[in-house]
């Protein structure tokens, strides 16, 4: 243990050597010995290891006991390292003075502390002062936030009702301009009628100076016959009427008429005086607004090309002039014929000609004959389909034919979706249902109970389901309805079409399910209970398929199995008609399906006889055959 002690004694009196020398030093003990390093840290004070090594020399020294140990220890120390401790406790008193030295500033470093205490306080209170005021900023931007949130909720509110009032607007807009496509159609077609009826009315004078010379001619040969009667009576020689030219009375008709049916005709300009009733009239000289009492057969060609054109047929006439002889030229004719002869290629305008030489035939006078071309564009902008227009009106579709329009005949005018073809077959069937009145769908709410029946709103048009779509505050999607084809026939008649079919067309988005509830709900209080029933009765079926927005329809194929069954079918066996005329039963992917109970009397057989029908049939059977 003295071996010890004398180490750590001479560490210690190395070390306040270093310290007077005013080198700086470090001390790693390892295991209790000191041991030296030569370059020690740069921040470590000097003094302060000093006193800790003094410290350490203190309680060693106390902790020998006996003077003897302590006697050892000392005599361990060398003699240099013993003279710098006694010239170091020599200068005590420079080291008390030193240390009164370090009170004083001491207490200017107190003095100074506390001056930076009160300049903090001060600090403090100031920062208070603005924390207060930027707390009462705060509050003021608070209110005025809450004041702005109020203006942009009302400023929201004051552009969803600008919105609405644009979208009414829009929608009389296009209305207004169906209006105007269907006034410029139909003066279209009044300016083809009036430059026809200025070349008509040209020929017409021409025929007036003619009959005028023809009229002059007359009465020269009516003076020569006064005369050669004066001179027959003055020679009193009796002539036989046979060895007259010719001779001449007005009949009680004020045509003339000769009184020699063997007597010698004379034409000139066209117009020719015969043995009949009246002076008649070349082909080219016909008169849409004669009488048509005349069996179609016994008609000239004139009367046949006239009502070609009035017909809408007009661009054939060139080559009906060089091939037609009379009415029953076109009765005995095929649709090959046709196509050869007349050069018409386009088979609807075929099938037109084939219906309306029908309707001459079995004289059926239907209602849908008195809707024209002009009228079936109008209908489809209020079944929501004007995008076939110009199709429609390209064929010259009139009401008869699309009483009898095929899957074919809608695929000729490029109508390939499936459910726009749902939508002609149910506006067909309204059509059916209401005798082919052009008026009978409604295109405005009218005086309408708040929960309208099915057969109120079987007869609504597209722009009418749009502005219920206003009514049950859906109206930012009512314009997606434009070119849809929903209608108020399709909501009702067609089975499969359901809200989620609606919401499609909407398109509203599928994660917004309240709204789509809330569509749901009004759908099923539009089409009552029981349509509501029989559409999920419909849909819950073994085998239904959804109806979706983008199926197509395609031409059904023959197989080879089925070409030996050709010549044993009946020729209308293969029209495949979109609304059937001699059933009142609705069919849906070949299932045929009788009206809900809350739609009777919709029914097209209602309106037709059972005997107009067969006689339709078969002479559409004799004009395919």
């Amino acid at each position: 243990m003295a071996s010890n002690a004398s180490h750590v004694l001479e560490a210690a009196l190395e070390q306040m050597d270093d310290i007077i020398a005013g080198r700086t030093f470090c001390l790693c003990l390892s295991i209790g010995c000191p041991v030296y390093c030569a370059d020690p840290p740069a921040r470590v004070d000097p003094a302060l290891k000093a006193l800790q090594l003094t410290e350490a020399l203190r309680a060693v020294l106390e902790g020998q006991r006996s003077e003897e140990e302590q006697e050892a220890l000392r005599k361990q120390v060398s003699t240099d390292t013993a003279n710098v401790i006694v010239k170091w406790l020599e200068r005590e008193d420079e080291v008390n003075l030193h240390s009164s030295g370090n009170s004083e500033s001491y207490q200017q470093r107190l003095s100074r502390l506390e001056g930076d205490k009160e300049s903090l306080v001060l600090q403090v209170s100031v920062l208070t002062d603005q924390v207060e005021a930027q707390g009462a900023k705060i509050s003021d931007l608070q209110s005025s936030l809450v004041e702005h949130q109020h203006k942009l909720e009302s400023t929201e509110e004051m552009l969803q009702q600008e919105l609405l009032h644009r979208t009414s607007l829009e929608n009389q807009k296009l209305s207004l301009m169906g209006e105007v496509s269907y006034l410029k159609i139909k003066l279209a077609d009044m300016e083809g009628k009036q430059s026809h009826g200025a070349e008509r009315q040209h020929k017409a004078e021409g025929l007036i100076k003619e009959l005028k010379i023809l009229k002059d001619k007359v009465e020269h040969l009516e003076d020569q016959k006064i005369q050669y009667e004066k001179k027959l009576k003055a020679t009193k020689h009796v002539y036989p009427e046979s060895l007259l030219p010719y001779r001449l009375r007005r009949t009680q008709s004020g045509g003339l008429q000769a009184a020699d049916p063997d007597a010698g005709q004379f034409t000139r300009g066209g117009l020719r005086a015969t043995a009949g009733p009246r002076l008649t009239r070349t082909p080219e000289s016909y008169d849409s607004s004669r009488d048509m009492n005349i069996p179609f057969s016994q008609w000239t060609k004139g009367q046949v090309c006239g009502w070609l054109e009035d017909y809408g047929l007009g661009q054939y006439l060139n080559l009906t002039r060089q091939w037609v002889e009379n009415g029953q030229t076109l009765l005995s004719a095929t649709p090959q014929d046709f196509e050869k002869e007349m050069g018409m290629k386009n088979p609807l305008h075929r099938k037109k000609l084939q219906l309306a030489l029908n309707a001459f035939t079995t004289k059926v006078i239907e209602k849908s004959s008195e809707l024209d071309h002009i009228w079936v564009t109008r209908w489809l902008d209020d079944i929501g389909l004007p995008q076939y227009k110009d199709q429609f009106h390209e064929a010259r579709v009139d009401g008869r034919m699309i009483q009898y329009l095929t899957v074919n005949d809608l695929l000729t005018l490029k109508v390939t979706s499936q459910l726009h073809h749902l939508s002609i077959k149910c506006a067909i069937h309204v059509l059916h249902a209401n005798k082919f009145n052009p008026n009978c769908l409604r295109r405005r709410p009218g005086e309408e109970v708040s929960c309208p029946s099915p057969s109120e709103v079987v007869q609504w048009s597209n722009h009418r389901v749009m502005e219920w779509l206003r009514a049950v505050d859906l109206a930012e999607y009512a314009p997606n309805l434009r070119g849809s084809g929903v209608h108020g026939g399709l909501i009702i008649l067609e089975p499969r079409f359901s809200s989620e079919t609606l919401a499609l067309l909407l398109n509203i988005p599928p994660q917004k399910t309240l709204l789509r509830r809330h569509l749901a709900t009004a759908f099923s209080a539009l089409v009552g209970t029981q349509a509501t029933q029989e559409k999920r009765e419909y849909g819950n079926a073994t085998g239904h398929v959804p109806l979706t927005t983008t199926a197509k329809v395609k031409p059904k194929k023959l197989g080879f199995t089925q070409f030996s069954h050709l010549r044993k079918r009946k020729p209308d066996e293969s029209a495949d008609y979109i609304c059937p005329i001699d059933s009142g039963t609705l069919t849906v992917n070949g299932i045929s399906r009788l009206p809900s109970a809350a739609l009777r009397g919709l029914s097209p057989n209602l309106d037709r006889q059972p005997e107009s029908n067969g006689d339709l049939l078969d002479g559409l059977q004799r004009r395919r055959g």
